[in-house]
């Protein structure tokens, strides 16, 4: 275990949402050995958030590498909350611009930060030095007008920016420079429509969601292979019969991908094979409330034993136990969430 993630399991073992409405909040949930979670209260973000169900995007909450911050996205008012992590509550420290409108989505790799911004499609840089977020200069990057991206991400190294474009049906790659500017862009046609949130599993492979448009029973998820700074697929659309299918995590040996049908109430289970290859184990590895609409946003803990999805709908949190070869083992659900909630991060 790497010495960021012993001071990530140190410092707190919690869950994070935001509650997205106007006034905007991030609630902490105190996790215990056995994976339950306690409400330990809310702490306002200094922002607003959009007030309607369902934050279209993955990575809308954000824990840095380090495990000592959490980034939240304001997509009403235009910024980003920076805010400190303790053992037991998370405290306000700045809110900036986000240098674009509308952000949904943050991406963070050593201290440098990257929001995505989807009113006028754009991404903006910042550093976070010394408990601040400081702009780059000359960081902005314009995406195309019908672009409607989902996710930003960073590739494990840190030398690429991924961004997923539901509106192209495009992977977009970008080189990161030592200076934090990115390069231009490289785009990839996503083997099926409507690429989603996506992650990364060991340094090169890359899991993608496919919404198909929302079409009822074409959930898919398909991989890639990050070379030389674009993407080439391994395993092409490999459909779960679900619907909707929008989140996705990796397990922390890089041998699962589990992903949420957001139409249907399940977690699907993929295994992640040689070369990045992708098969799927289990379409209904983890149930919420099966057949009702709204399990979305979800994250693996950092010791790698408990996954933590967002029922919207049901303005719940649902959890499992990680098992050992993949399986999903339920631990309860946690309710008096706001509808309005999006975004999740956990310790």
């Amino acid at each position: 275990m790497s010495s960021n993630m012993t001071e990530k399991t140190s410092a707190a073992a919690a869950v994070y949402v935001q509650t997205n409405e106007s006034e905007n909040k991030v609630i902490t949930f105190r996790r215990s050995i056995d994976g339950s979670l306690e409400d330990i209260g809310g702490t306002d973000t200094g922002g607003a958030g959009s007030a309607t169900p369902h934050l279209p995007s993955q990575g809308s909450v954000v824990l840095t590498s380090d495990g000592a911050h959490l980034l939240v996205t304001n997509a009403a008012s235009n910024d980003v909350s920076l805010l400190a992590v303790a053992k037991d509550a998370v405290v306000l420290l700045q809110v900036v611009g986000s240098g674009g409108e509308t952000p949904r989505s943050i991406a963070e790799h050593e201290g440098l930060v990257y929001v995505l911004n989807t009113g006028t499609p754009s991404l903006a840089g910042f550093r976070l030095v010394a408990g601040r977020l400081d702009p780059i200069e000359g960081s902005t990057r314009v995406l195309a007008t019908d672009a409607d991206p989902a996710q930003v991400g960073f590739s494990p190294d840190g030398s690429t920016l991924v961004v997923t474009e539901r509106g192209t049906d495009a992977i977009v790659t970008r080189s990161v420079a030592a200076d934090g500017l990115l390069g231009e862009p490289t785009a990839r046609p996503s083997v099926g429509p409507t690429p989603y949130g996506f992650a990364f599993a060991g340094a090169d492979t890359l899991v993608v969601t496919e919404a198909f448009g929302a079409m009822k029973g074409k959930a898919a998820a398909s991989s890639y292979a990050l070379q030389n700074g674009t993407v080439a697929p391994v395993s092409a659309s490999v459909g779960n019969g679900r619907s909707e299918i929008c989140w996705a995590v990796v397990s922390k040996d890089a041998r699962f991908a589990f992903t949420t049908n957001f139409a249907d109430g399940a977690v699907s289970r993929y295994a992640i094979g040689a070369g990045g290859a992708l098969a799927l184990e289990d379409a209904t590895a983890g149930i919420a409330i099966d057949g009702e609409t709204g399990l979305r946003d979800e994250d693996i803990s950092s010791d790698g034993r408990f996954l933590y999805a967002i029922d919207a709908d049901s303005r719940s949190i649902f959890g499992w136990e990680v098992g050992s070869g993949g399986s999903l083992t339920s631990i309860g659900s946690w309710n008096g969430l706001p509808v309005t909630v999006a975004g999740l991060a956990a310790s």
